[in-house]
């Protein structure tokens, strides 16, 4: 059986990105064309990897085990790859970078900015993904690099993965312009208690993180709307039909918000993390020092 790379790192993207059409899109592909490689490689294998229900599909049992291979494989072709690579000194490849959404325009963009500067042969795929998402798709192996938050209760930290602090971000209240609570240089969140809120989506890093604060200040809070976009929860606001708990980098000037800090202070640590290598991959490296520095 001689397994082609390029079929597979589609089984691959498949299991990543969950459609045909999310595939072909990002290897600017056709959609028939990738169906056609994924059934070329069922015939090359003899199994069936595919379950097909109408027009989509999902991986079987045998698809899902020889995804978590190939993903081993394409590392240690890759690995290999950026070792010749690094005899030339000039880092090259393709890094998967994913980031939180406050993040994204603040952090990711400015350091992929920087990269294609400095190393304009390293390209990065960035995929938007929440703290409770990012890490176990890192340590799946499916993106190489993220920026995300250590601060998660009772998380315990993989030793195969470096991190690497990056900043601090301050989670402020977000009132309504001419709320009264505006008028306290800092707010205790008790005083809070009687307020309606928009929380980010269930189970996500910031829903749990404010309703934790809240209980901790004492009161079970009013959640009225949750969204997983930090505009819609800024418009909401703006309107006066909530309060909301946010990072500092989420709050975007352009809605007439007002925002105070915490007393107690709430801060979030910033931080990339990617898995370490068994084999140097300077491309990683180019990523992680583009975004450390300014």
């Amino acid at each position: 059986m001689a397994l082609n790379p390029w079929r597979l790192r589609l089984l691959v993207d498949l299991s990543t990105y969950g459609t045909v059409r999310a595939v072909a899109q990002r290897g600017n592909h056709s959609p028939s064309a990738v169906s056609q490689q994924l059934a070329t490689l069922e015939r090359e294998t003899g199994t069936a990897l595919l379950e097909r229900t109408g027009r989509r599909v999902r991986l079987t049992a045998a698809g899902v085990l020889l995804a978590g291979r190939a993903r081993e494989i394409l590392a240690a072709m890759d690995a290999a790859e950026a070792s010749l690579r690094g005899l030339l000194d000039e880092p090259a490849g393709t890094v998967t970078l994913g980031a939180f959404q406050s993040a994204i325009p603040a952090v990711a963009e400015p350091a992929v900015a920087r990269l294609a500067t400095r190393h304009p042969d390293v390209t990065v795929v960035l995929l938007e993904m929440e703290p409770h998402v990012s890490m176990p798709a890192l340590r799946r192996g499916e993106v190489d690099v993220i920026v995300t938050t250590t601060d998660f209760v009772g998380a315990e930290l993989d030793p195969a993965v470096d991190l690497v602090p990056l900043a601090e971000d301050e989670v402020v209240l977000v009132l309504p312009p001419g709320h009264p609570l505006g008028a306290l240089e800092a707010v205790p969140l008790q005083v809070c208690a009687d307020q309606r809120w928009t929380f980010d989506v269930a189970g996500s890093y910031m829903s749990e993180l404010a309703t934790r604060l809240c209980r901790e200040a004492g009161f079970e809070p009013s959640v009225i709307c949750r969204f997983n976009n930090y505009m819609l929860t800024l418009r909401h606001v703006e309107a006066g039909r909530s309060i909301a708990l946010l990072p500092g980098l989420a709050v975007d000037p352009r809605y007439r918000v007002t925002t105070r800090p915490l007393t107690p202070a709430v801060t979030r640590r910033i931080t990339a993390a990617a898995r370490r290598p068994s084999t140097p991959r300077p491309e990683i490296t180019a990523v992680l020092s583009a975004l450390r520095s300014p």
